[in-house]
């Protein structure tokens, strides 16, 4: 069979400010899963083809015209895209399968443009897959996450054409995805990692995956995808640690300042760790992520600044994650409280989330029942600077005027002084002018969606759930972000349909429905954590 893997990472560049990001950046947040399943297939036995878009040239050009079947992944944000190309392929007569995050989040709505969702998967289902036991309409799953990871080596094809220039050449930034484990043990109600099952991975693999990356890709960057890296901390660190000092390669991770307690921070020092990202979420909730117990407000800000002045001594690069916008946010007190912390860990670049209520979580869920989702809203705006619910405790102007606020904080110009004055390493430096100047991007979106809600009663009212009729300003930027698919994909096909996914049963789940008209980089992407 002639199998094609397509891996859709970022939407097509609008300026040419955007090629030169998408080109070092977006191209490195290739995902496991779609290299595993390439991996499988060619031990099957099949022509596989591998390549992925991060928004430069034509994505439905980089795979053959003659393939059997084709795997697309995808996030949420670049959805529209998937199913523009999905159209293309099957009239085409090619089988299409769409699988990652955003078919997890909104199976029903990707079967109005594949002919197969999948949930979980492992070698077993890819092989029934691609032997055709599945009738079109169907949603299918295995009982459980893969465990067979394919080893770096394997993965080096995949690898080579993923992160290296023109599949040859490694780039500065060119970055190695592993992982040490899946699922996550928090049950953090935004995050489509909020059922799973932490489940270690096995620690001889890593360890030959280590010793591969030592001998062949010396010093190269390693980002693992784990949702929360190294819970069962010192089975993890006895692998890294049990590496030469000399050969270990520098390394990025999320993981709970929970796990971080103690000598753990050293032990990230002496591994090689370049960047940890801890999830913070909110001064008011999540507390148990964050080590502090019931701790919350002025004195939870404190002891995570702490903690993190802790981490900043042994480790070259933080990142804060934060939402704004829970149903326990209100009033001031969350802005001024993220604020301090940002004057108290000035080294920690904090990245404010706006809630997304992706599929599949309990946040949407609720959401839903109390009709606070703008269900017109097409999926490409699944991520800031644009609001898709309406928020509990704040209206839309209120709400944007305190993103305003938060950013500008982050981005001004004391603050980039502090960040610069602590750290000597040029390449932080330059990260932190970089991603100052991406939030000052920010506060500019957020300040010409102010202006609108301020000044267009039908906008304001679209956003405050009075009015279901999509705005005419998403419209039109819905096409730009398409560019030449614009035509593929009606106003129709572009509203979501937010059916509940069927419960699963069984190791598949077949579901027909008929068509109708209706996220770790300094530079994390969207939905990678279902933030």
């Amino acid at each position: 069979m002639r199998v094609g893997v397509l891996d859709v990472l970022g939407p097509p560049a609008r300026r040419p400010v955007d090629v030169g990001y998408q080109v070092l950046i977006t191209k490195q947040y290739a995902s496991i899963t779609p290299q595993a399943i390439s991996v499988w297939c060619r031990r099957m036995g099949h022509s596989v083809h591998y390549a992925t878009y991060y928004g430069v040239g034509r994505p439905d050009r980089l795979l053959p015209d003659d393939l059997d079947v084709v795997f697309v992944s995808c996030y949420t944000q670049v959805s529209h895209l998937a199913y523009a190309l999905a159209k293309i392929y099957r009239a085409a007569g090619v089988r299409t399968v769409i699988g990652g995050p955003h078919a997890r989040a909104f199976p029903v709505d990707c079967l109005r443009f594949f002919d197969l969702v999948v949930g979980e998967c492992d070698p077993e289902l890819i092989a029934d897959i691609i032997a055709g036991q599945f009738d079109p309409g169907s949603i299918v799953t295995s009982e459980q996450p893969f465990d067979d990871v394919p080893t770096v080596e394997e993965r080096m094809p995949e690898i080579r054409a993923s992160a290296f220039f023109l599949g040859r050449r490694p780039l500065m930034l060119s970055a190695v995805p592993m992982l040490a484990s899946t699922g996550c043990p928090y049950r953090c109600d935004f995050c489509i990692d909020w059922n799973s099952t932490y489940r270690p991975l096995s620690a001889d693999r890593l360890a030959a995956d280590l010793r591969y990356l030592s001998t062949h890709l010396p010093g190269r960057l390693v980002v693992f995808h784990d949702p929360n890296f190294a819970v069962k901390f010192d089975e993890v660190f006895a692998t890294l640690e049990a590496q030469p000092a000399a050969g270990r390669p520098p390394y990025i991770i999320e993981s709970s300042l929970t796990v971080l307690r103690g000598d753990r921070p050293r032990r990230l020092r002496e591994t090689n760790c370049a960047m940890v990202a801890p999830g913070v979420e909110s001064w008011t909730d999540y507390s148990n992520k964050a080590g502090v117990g019931r701790t919350a407000g002025v004195q939870k800000v404190e002891k995570v600044a702490a903690h993190f002045a802790e981490l900043a001594e042994n480790v070259p690069y933080l990142q804060a994650n934060f939402m704004f916008g829970l149903d326990t946010d209100q009033g001031d007190e969350p802005v001024e409280l993220t604020k301090r912390f940002m004057d108290l860990a000035p080294f920690a670049f904090p990245t404010i989330n706006i809630p997304v209520p992706f599929g599949g979580t309990p946040l949407h869920r609720d959401l839903t029942s109390s009709g606070r989702i703008l269900t017109e809203m097409p999926f490409s705006f699944y991520y800031a600077p644009y609001l898709v619910t309406t928020i509990k405790n704040y209206d839309p102007v209120t709400y944007y005027e305190k993103l305003v606020d938060l950013y500008s904080h982050a981005s001004s110009p004391q603050m980039l002084r502090r960040r610069l004055a602590g750290t000597t390493h040029r390449a932080i430096r330059h990260v932190h002018r970089a991603r100052t100047a991406g939030f000052r991007a920010d506060v500019r979106s957020f300040r010409h969606i102010l202006g609108m809600l301020r000044s267009d009663p039908a906008f304001l009212a679209f956003h405050e759930g009075r009015s279901s009729s999509l705005p005419e300003y998403y419209r039109r930027l819905g096409d730009r972000m398409l560019g030449r698919y614009t035509e593929l994909l009606s106003p129709a096909d572009r509203t979501p349909d937010l059916s509940p996914a069927p419960t699963p049963q069984a190791a598949t789940i077949p579901l027909t429905i008929e068509p109708r008209a209706t996220q770790l980089s300094p530079f994390p992407p969207p939905d990678l954590s279902g933030r």
